[in-house]
């Protein structure tokens, strides 16, 4: 924890609500106050140390909702550790995450969380909390999820897909929900058809159809869109909310729309590579093409303006990562001659913020949406606001200085995650983060690594601050 106070001068705040030229005053590792730039209160602040961020916007410390550091996929592991993946995030920006520990199949919540926490403690150089998945329903599993609920793990993640791995059917995904209906957690939903997928993947392959592009092709749209409704239903039958996880579909955008116009509490989450990346990328040649494979996959083109559209009309609240890096030498290639064998996930903790910002300056979304899509709504969601996620008196001084005019060029050469590509290679964005402070302590400092592991301490979360 810093001793002394910070100030951080003259620059444009930007929260989900507010735009305003203020000086911040943090103390103990927390905002202690905010003034309007250049006012009697603002000149009256003294600190022992001053950041300018004249001409800089000062904003909330991202919030990363969905991460799966060191998550066990296919026979490998996803390749960030939680050092190297909470050191990537710092870089770009953000400043928690919500990372998800697995019940594996014949064992206990309990087991499987304890198992996170251990990877976790003492390797992180920002924030973290734990979302669970549940991968086994049963009496036992039902009543953990109330002492879960307890003790801040307040977010349940089921699978309609990966049948033999994550899957649960209809009947155990209803007593999930049930239970979270009655003791406050949220389910997560990932809304794919895997028993129909399976169908379709081994009919592709007995043709010969074994390129990464046809991961995509059989990961059919309209199987997103059935299940995110079946979920919607299932939801509704239990009484409880829902929140759909990787939305990359224009039809499953629909069925939250008219979800959520009936006033049911169903919310959805998209994630950069679906409003920046497409099926072109997952066709790229010599294998090119697995570095995209992830699930749900990547849409043709005319998807992102729907998701765009989404998210301007607030049918989709959070954009998050699913960062789940895999190198392509090793551990894409296991998929060579059969796409089904390719790890899935992307690597994209350190790319958010940047890639939101650009989104901003190509006219898709707001300033302040940015903020709410990327921090205050995160943080709401998942019980940890006004803690994270905003800048006001009382949160943790968990703030970016940014700067909107410094342009750069996205690279593997140049990221800080450990995998040996990047999906967004050569792409020049407009934005770069230039300092990050968590919880008041400096972890970049003017594009420098300045934090270290074991720095980020867990987060307990209260239920989502979205339902009464």
């Amino acid at each position: 924890m810093t001793t002394g106070r910070t100030l951080i001068h003259g620059g444009l705040v930007i929260t989900a609500s507010d735009e305003i030229h203020a000086d911040v005053l943090i103390e103990d590792g927390r905002i202690a106050a905010l003034a309007a730039t250049g006012t009697p209160v603002a000149e009256a602040f003294t600190a022992e140390r001053t950041i300018d961020a004249t001409g800089k916007y000062v904003i909330p410390g991202g919030v990363d909702a969905h991460t799966h550091m060191e998550l066990p996929f296919g026979g490998t592991f996803a390749s960030d550790t939680f050092e190297t993946g909470t050191r990537a995030a710092a870089w770009g920006g953000t400043t928690t995450i919500v990372d998800f520990a697995v019940q594996s199949v014949g064992h206990s919540l309990r087991e499987g969380l304890d198992t996170w926490h251990a990877k976790a403690e003492g390797n992180c150089a920002v924030d973290y909390g734990f979302h669970m998945i549940v991968s086994d329903v049963n009496q036992e599993t039902l009543k953990e999820m109330d002492l879960l609920v307890e003790e801040g793990v307040t977010s349940f993640k089921q699978f309609m897909a990966y049948p033999g791995v994550f899957y649960s059917d209809d009947g155990q995904i209803l007593r999930a929900m049930q239970r979270s209906a009655e003791n406050g957690g949220l389910i997560m939903m990932h809304a794919e058809n895997g028993i129909a997928i399976d169908v379709l993947v081994e009919q592709a392959l007995a043709r010969g159809e074994t390129d990464p592009r046809y991961h995509g092709e059989v990961r059919k749209a309209l199987l997103e869109a059935e299940a995110t409704h079946r979920a919607i239903k299932l939801a509704q039958v239990a009484g409880a909310p829902l929140y759909v996880v990787h939305v990359s579909a224009m039809e499953a955008v629909a069925e939250l729309a008219r979800a959520r116009d009936e006033g049911l509490p169903v919310f959805g989450e998209t994630c950069p590579q679906y409003l920046f990346l497409s099926t072109d990328n997952l066709a790229e040649p010599d294998f090119e093409g697995s570095k995209y494979v992830c699930s749900t996959p990547l849409r043709p083109k005319e998807h992102q303006a729907k998701l765009w559209q989404g998210l301007r009309t607030n049918d989709l609240q959070v954009v998050s990562t699913d960062h789940c890096p895999f190198c392509f030498v090793g551990q894409k290639e296991l998929g060579r001659g059969d796409f089904s064998k390719i790890p899935n996930g992307l690597p994209g903790v350190e790319n958010r913020m940047d890639l939101l910002h650009q989104a901003v300056v190509d006219g898709h979304i707001s300033r302040r949406r940015w903020i709410e899509i990327a921090c205050a709504t995160p943080a709401r969601m998942f019980g940890m606001y006004p803690k994270k996620g905003t800048i006001t008196p009382g949160a943790d001084a968990d703030v970016v200085i940014y700067d909107p005019h410094a342009e750069q060029v996205v690279s593997a050469e140049t990221h800080h995650m450990n995998v040996d590509y990047s999906a967004y290679e050569g792409k020049r964005l407009t934005g770069r983060v230039e300092t990050v402070l968590s919880r008041g302590v400096p972890v970049i400092t003017e594009r420098e690594y300045t934090g270290h592991a074991g720095h980020g301490v867990y987060t307990p979360r209260s239920t989502c601050q979205y339902l009464n």
